[in-house]
């Protein structure tokens, strides 16, 4: 498949695996890749930015394709050495980059001038707007459907996607909502010039997460995830779960309640443990409402082929309608 953002990127279909925070691992990366999409590692995950120079060390001996490293810029006080960690992705030779968070446009000229493609992630058209002004090649927009933080617009694909491929001129990646070759083909009409999935990836054979979650994920329904941190102004969708449920019962309370009072719940390495456990009940699990189309395991080789079948096979249908 041929569209602007797999001449972009070198790579053979228009699919690329988001950057997820302890699933974003050259295990995963290197499958997406060699299934002829784009995987991605996520910089955060690794302790140091040593820890991410050998991780990038080690995909590159598992694929001889391009994958991309995701950097978060988190908007905390004592920020991770970002740009360390910025020097050991161009040091290492990776070629794209996925930015997320924070406006990037501190490095951004850094990475292009090193010859990196930068994929904006990006919950608003305007602040896809402003990410274009500042230099990024395209956007990755970010449909009010998807896990971690959908910002506090509550705008759905459907009308995200069309929105940003009107007002930008760069090409644009739908995300949030897709897990389907159908759903590919859907973004790709509405404008998008290729698809980002995170959720449907953690459910693969090669996600280096706990058998446990995947399985989660596959009997959970389209209603079984939960916003968090909305009375906080900053969203989180994770999935139900007993952690989860607690923490938005704790908001619903009269007062609301201080994220002091739930730090313990909701903190990073609980998370973590959940993940590498199998306990699904005992941390927080990034995940989106695409759960609910969500109904195996197969490897990324597998999904991707199906996901290229059915969006021809959708796209096909449509303009046999029209026709």
């Amino acid at each position: 498949m041929k569209t602007k953002i797999t001449e972009m990127l070198g790579i053979e279909y228009p699919i690329i695996q988001g950057g997820m925070q302890w699933v974003g691992r050259a295990e995963l990366a290197s499958a997406v890749s060699n299934a002829g999409g784009l995987g991605i590692l996520t910089a955060l995950t690794q302790p140091t930015p040593a820890d991410l120079a050998k991780e990038i060390e080690r995909c590159k001996t598992m694929t001889s394709k391009p994958f991309g490293v995701n950097i978060t810029l988190l908007p905390i006080v004592k920020a991770p050495p970002y740009e360390e960690i910025v020097q050991v992705i161009i040091d290492g030779g990776v070629k794209v980059v996925e930015t997320a968070g924070n406006s990037p446009k501190e490095f951004t000229a850094k990475l292009k001038d090193a010859g990196i493609v930068v994929v904006h992630k990006c919950t608003s058209v305007r602040h896809a707007l402003s990410a274009q002004r500042n230099g990024v090649d395209a956007i990755s927009i970010d449909g009010f459907e998807c896990a971690g933080h959908p910002g506090e617009d509550d705008v759905p694909g459907l009308v995200l996607i069309p929105a940003a491929a009107r007002a930008l001129s760069i090409p644009i990646i739908a995300s949030g909502g897709i897990a389907t070759g159908a759903g590919m083909a859907a973004a790709l009409t509405l404008g998008a010039e290729g698809v980002n999935m995170g959720t449907r990836f953690m459910a693969t054979k090669e996600a280096p997460i706990h058998d446990n979650i995947k399985q989660a994920l596959v009997a959970a329904g389209e209603r079984d995830t939960r916003l968090m941190f909305r009375t906080m102004r900053n969203t989180s969708r994770v999935l139900a779960n007993d952690i989860s449920n607690e923490v938005v019962e704790a908001e619903r309370r009269p007062g609301g309640v201080k994220f002091e009072e739930i730090h313990h719940l909701v903190a990073g390495v609980r998370g973590r443990a959940a993940m590498e456990s199998g306990q699904v009940n005992d941390g927080v699990v990034s995940a989106g409402q695409v759960v609910g189309l969500i109904d195996d395991v197969p490897t990324c080789q597998e999904l991707i082929q199906r996901m290229v079948k059915e969006c021809r096979e959708a796209l096909a249908r449509a303009t046999a309608w029209a026709a």
